[in-house]
């Protein structure tokens, strides 16, 4: 019988040659996944022999992420904000960057917000980390995917936060009409790659994370166009619109800002790269 140190090498070697990052903390983190057990007491009992039925729960697995299915989807979570998040191929995997925005955003606003919008949600993560952090908050959250929509419900649901965030179907603002509603924060990880930059993504992203969520137009900015040219109906005075863009859309991003009659500024995230953008309505 084979034992989880054995596994782990033959792993490990496997992965490598498939060309899988972080070949020893995928590997890693699948045995401990099918086995029901954290990362570390792997470490604790390496020459434990696994079963048949325990090695048949793993192989598929291992398949999966050789063929760069991406880690997240295979394990089916993700941590975010201190929140554990069920994903699956219906919405983007949040990043470290997105958790980077929340950061900056809580740093950024001068007061708690009363009304929050999160566009684009996706997996409801931005949405999620907000509410966590303003609860005295409404905070509307839209997606376009039906898909996408119903994930975000059943995170709010084992969050226990199906109360707190309110969701809408559409593109952008649609859902919400002429614009009744006015918001102190509106926030949003858009699509904003090129097609040419999508072309060049690892294979996880190329291969299992949804297109449409990832890649706006041949410049990247089709979908930026779109929440700039409607931003300001929807932002109380002082209101601020925070974004994740990509790093080198900054110039055209000030004129976007600047046309809406917003005032506009590029952030760096912690790697020092122009990551996120701020608006805010005078």
């Amino acid at each position: 019988m084979l034992t989880i140190r054995e596994i782990k090498q033959r792993t490990e070697t496997f992965f490598e040659s498939k060309g899988v990052p972080n070949a020893r903390l995928d590997t890693d983190t699948l045995i401990a996944h099918s086995l029901g057990i954290k990362r570390l007491e792997l470490y604790l009992d390496l020459d434990r022999p696994l079963t048949d039925a325990q090695l048949d729960a793993l192989r598929p697995l291992v398949k999966r992420r050789a063929d760069r299915e991406p880690l997240q989807y295979i394990v089916g979570t993700v941590d975010f904000c201190d929140m554990e998040l069920k994903v699956d191929p219906r919405a983007l995997i949040p990043r470290y960057e997105t958790e980077e925005l929340v950061e900056i955003v809580t740093d950024a606003l001068s007061g708690n917000p009363n009304a929050i919008l999160d566009l684009g949600t996706g997996s409801g993560a931005l949405a999620f980390a907000l509410a966590n952090k303003y609860p005295e908050a409404t905070v509307d959250a839209i997606d376009m995917s039906a898909g996408a929509l119903s994930l975000a419900k059943e995170n709010a649901q084992s969050l226990g936060l199906e109360q707190r965030v309110t969701f809408h179907q559409g593109s952008w603002f649609s859902p919400l009409g002429l614009g009744e509603q006015r918001y102190d924060l509106i926030v949003s990880n858009p699509p904003y790659l090129t097609e040419e930059e999508m072309a060049t993504a690892e294979p996880e992203v190329v291969g299992h994370e949804p297109h449409n969520a990832l890649v706006s137009g041949s410049d990247g900015l089709d979908d930026l166009r779109l929440i700039f040219k409607d931003a300001a109906e929807f932002l109380k005075p002082g209101g601020l619109l925070a974004l994740e863009t990509g790093i080198a859309q900054t110039e055209a991003l000030d004129a976007l800002a600047t046309e809406a009659g917003l005032q506009g500024e590029s952030l760096e995230d912690l790697s020092g790269r122009p990551r996120f953008y701020f608006a805010r309505k005078g």
